[in-house]
């Protein structure tokens, strides 16, 4: 197992300003290597603020680490669309008052009034895409389009399988693949969720979310979970991986931008947030990401070969993605007792 554990690593970058234009700080909770250093850069030179970031690999070790104590130490954070709607009812949000971003109708109208965030009082889209898997076209030439690739490989990928360190997003997977609903209560259906889940870890041969892209491109796995902007990363630095659009379904997801509860630089957050809006700066990260952005105008700003890259275009009869859902307390006891013993 590569990581059965992955610490937060903190990076703490000093960008650009001088003591003398210091216009403050800000402090931003975020993904691993999902923003390039050069925007950051460039919102330090045009604002004077200096930023510090550091980093998590996964929603559910972002809200566990908030609170436990970490709330009031950042300003901004990148949850995605269902961990918006959990750190909301936990009271770990802060309120975007009308009028206090600018830029908030450069919003794409269908991610204006969303479900995690109805009319988007507390959040702003970051990036978007899905999450699946990519296969080793050099180790295994069959059907991909099978969630059963993960969940009951054949014999040559067996123990050759990484799976994303992503409670949410295995559990959601795992449900499309017995076609059960998400969140369901039914006890037949957890009990048949966890005996699958307890089956398939027996094939797998690392939890690793940090280092995804990697054991594809090392070849140490010829089976990835990914998300699939890190996908088309790993086939761009030589991994001979094709990117699968199962037939059960795949998991959608939209990262997004919130105004932390407490946040020590407020009016800062709120500026880093508005800059984000801009349909150049958000293509920056696009183009780094390679996933999607939620804003207008961005197109010409994109990489031409963004339009084409495979694991953004899925084929004519791809099912409809699935967003992970958030469940009520009573299942996510169950769903959290079931992935501790997946973690095993």
């Amino acid at each position: 197992m590569l990581k059965k554990i992955l610490v937060v690593s903190a990076i703490v970058l000093t960008l650009g300003a001088s003591s003398s234009f210091a216009q403050g700080k800000l402090s931003i909770y975020h993904w691993f290597e999902y923003i390039p250093q050069e925007l950051l850069n460039k919102f330090s030179e045009e604002t004077g603020i200096e930023v510090t970031m550091d980093t998590y690999d996964s929603n559910e070790t972002l809200l566990a680490n908030l609170k436990a104590g970490k709330l009031g130490s950042f300003d901004v954070a990148v949850p995605g669309d269902y961990m918006v709607s959990i750190m909301n009812s936990e009271g770990l949000l802060d309120e975007i008052q009308p009028g206090e971003l600018s830029n908030m109708g450069n919003i794409q109208s269908q991610w204006m009034d969303v479900s995690f965030d109805p009319g988007r009082k507390y959040s702003i889209p970051y990036q978007w895409g899905s999450t699946s898997f990519s296969v080793s076209r050099d180790v295994f030439g069959g059907d991909i389009r099978t969630m059963g690739i993960i969940f009951d490989p054949p014999d040559e990928l067996k123990g050759k399988i990484n799976v994303l360190d992503s409670q949410g997003e295995v559990i959601a997977m795992a449900s499309l693949y017995l076609g059960i609903p998400q969140c369901t209560s039914d006890r037949d259906q957890l009990q048949v969720l966890d005996e699958l889940l307890q089956g398939a870890k027996e094939n797998w041969a690392s939890f690793n979310s940090d280092g995804a892209k990697d054991v594809l491109v090392s070849g140490d796995a010829a089976v990835g979970m990914i998300w699939n902007g890190f996908g088309a990363k790993a086939r761009a630095e030589g991994a001979n991986i094709e990117y699968s659009y199962p037939r059960e379904g795949l998991v959608v997801w939209m990262d997004n931008v919130v105004l932390l509860k407490d946040a020590p630089n407020r009016e800062n957050a709120l500026k880093f947030m508005d800059f984000l809006l801009e349909p150049e700066n958000i293509a920056a990260v696009t183009n780094y990401a390679r996933y999607s952005a939620g804003v207008e105008g961005v197109d010409e700003f994109l990489d031409a070969d963004l339009k084409s890259q495979p694991e953004s275009v899925p084929p004519a009869d791809a099912p409809a993605g699935s967003f992970v859902e958030p469940c009520d307390e009573e299942v996510q006891v169950v769903y959290n007792q079931i992935w501790t013993r997946v973690k095993q």
